[in-house]
């Protein structure tokens, strides 16, 4: 049940046919892991805080540096050197009491990361380096777990969205890491972060909503230096993928 308190915050949504107050109910009882503090992690955090989702788990062992505050919102000056993940739940706190944030600071792991998603409805790939990308998405289809992908670079970016079997995972699409791809620092401006971490937070909701029409089977790619939007249909799993082989 809502209390009169979040009825009152959450009007705008309840308003929308596609919530109404049990959707608003659903939200609240749900939980999604947001995977990387940072310039997707940011924006998506945020907005699934603002929405009332009842609970968010935030992970990642760096600490804030000035390169990131250009793009990473949920950090400030007065936080440099601190852990992003207990600075991230310090800002999802400041804007919603209502919401449990739960900061996980370090690096996860594969046996790490494989117990935490089991807490989640729903898991958010906001990582910055290729090598936990795929780790994202292998961790997730062994366990039957959705999330949704986010990357970006300049002022492009894309999101896919996975849900167990109803369309590719990451590896269906991308293969495997390439070969010397070493951790580097990626050119990107702000506000390319904030449209696709905001898209990725979009495609959380209308998950735990029960939306039929997520980014699955299909990879949105966004060229924002024309402003431009396309969809790259990829319907079906590879057979070459490892993780869907018989």
């Amino acid at each position: 049940m809502l209390t009169p308190q979040e009825q009152e915050r959450y009007t705008r949504q309840i308003m929308m046919p596609e919530i109404g107050e049990t959707g608003q109910e659903r939200l609240k009882n749900s939980r999604v892991l947001v995977i990387g503090a940072g310039g997707l992690g940011s924006p998506a955090a945020y907005y699934l805080a603002a929405a009332g989702v009842g609970t968010i788990g935030i992970a990642d062992g760096d600490r804030v540096e000035p390169s990131n505050l250009q793009r990473q919102i949920l950090h400030q000056e007065s936080r440099l050197g601190q852990n992003k993940a207990d600075s991230a739940a310090q800002t999802l706190h400041g804007l919603n009491s209502h919401v449990d944030v739960k900061a996980y600071p370090c690096f996860l792991d594969v046996p790490a990361l494989e117990k935490l998603v089991q807490e989640y409805d729903m898991v958010i790939d906001a990582a910055d380096q290729l090598k936990n990308k795929f780790m994202i998405n292998d961790v997730c289809v062994a366990a039957g777990k959705p999330f949704v992908h986010g990357g970006i670079t300049g002022f492009s970016g894309q999101v896919m969205t996975y849900v167990p079997g109803k369309g590719p995972c990451y590896r269906c699409i991308f293969g495997d890491i390439p070969a010397g791809d070493a951790p580097a620092p990626i050119p990107v401006i702000g506000v390319t972060a904030g449209i696709i971490g905001t898209i990725q937070a979009a495609e959380a909701i209308r998950f735990l909503l029960g939306s039929d029409t997520l980014l699955t089977g299909q990879l949105l790619v966004l060229d924002g230096s024309r402003m431009q939007f396309r969809t790259v249909p990829f319907p079906h799993v590879s057979e070459a993928c490892p993780l869907h082989k018989k």
